[in-house]
């Protein structure tokens, strides 16, 4: 009897890394111009919901997935909230929805859940593998940090690695991990 075996390696470190040929751009519908729709105000978040924000803010800088934006900067800007989860647990995300309007879709293909699951159905073995903060390993182009801004009551950040929430993000992300273990997701 064979067998194959499949090491995957876990990071555990918090960090980002640049995984090349992966960086993402935001493609904008040239028929329509960047609206004053995606201009918006900081918005007044509740006592819980400012301090939830300031600690996601001080962890995505410090994970370099986040940067100040300097105060003269002519930049646009969107507004994050905080999603409160039934466990206790909550996630920052960009309010990106006027964006991805805007936003030309990447037809890259995402594999099927029925197909995935055909392909689970023959295996012997089956292995999970966690990336972490997976969508934000990918880097995104100086035009898509742009568009990636976000204002809180703290200050005015921009995103350097792609967050949760834009229209692409699950396309770029297939693709990266099409590009870093191409092997491993064919042989199912």
């Amino acid at each position: 009897m064979e067998f194959s075996i499949v090491v995957f390696i876990i990071v555990t470190q918090q960090t980002q890394h640049d995984i090349i040929g992966n960086e993402v751009e935001i493609i904008l519908n040239v028929e329509k111009l960047y609206p004053p729709l995606l201009r918006r105000p900081a918005c007044q978040p509740s006592p819980r919901a400012r301090e939830a924000l300031e600690v996601y803010i001080k962890e995505l800088m410090d994970l370099g997935v986040l940067g100040k934006v300097g105060n003269n900067e002519q930049v646009e800007v969107t507004t994050p909230f905080i999603i409160n989860w039934n466990n206790g647990k909550s996630r920052m995300i960009g309010e990106f929805r006027a964006l991805n309007t805007y936003t030309i879709p990447d037809r890259y293909p995402i594999p099927r859940i029925h197909e995935t699951l055909t392909q689970l159905s023959q295996a012997k073995f089956i292995t999970s593998m966690d990336s972490l903060k997976g969508f934000q390993q990918n880097s995104l182009t100086d035009n898509a940090k742009k568009l990636l801004t976000i204002i809180v009551h703290c200050g005015i950040y921009e995103y350097l690695r792609m967050p949760f929430g834009i229209k692409n993000a699950p396309s770029n992300y297939q693709r990266m991990m099409n590009t870093i273990v191409p092997e491993e997701l064919s042989e199912g």
